[in-house]
């Protein structure tokens, strides 16, 4: 292979966009808090540890899952 095949097929920049990535840390965050919820020791069945806390897990989860599938946005196409 040529040096010049080498350097056409090398990916420039990062692989998402800055979109992609903020989403992808409001995702972390969001899991960080449902985890939160779910900790301590008092009255382990009320409804915060029991039902909010695993939803607010799984959003973040799913935001994740959204932040790696969404197509950043041509800077060209307004």
């Amino acid at each position: 292979m040529s040096k010049q095949q080498k350097t056409a097929s090398s990916p420039k920049g990062l692989v998402f966009a800055k979109r992609n990535y903020q989403l992808f840390l409001l995702s972390i965050a969001v899991v960080a808090v449902g985890f939160m919820l779910m900790t301590g020791t008092s009255d382990i069945y009320s409804f915060t540890k029991i039902t909010l806390a695993p939803l607010v897990v799984v959003a973040g989860f799913a935001l994740g899952v959204v932040a790696i599938l969404a197509k950043p946005k041509k800077s060209g196409d307004n």
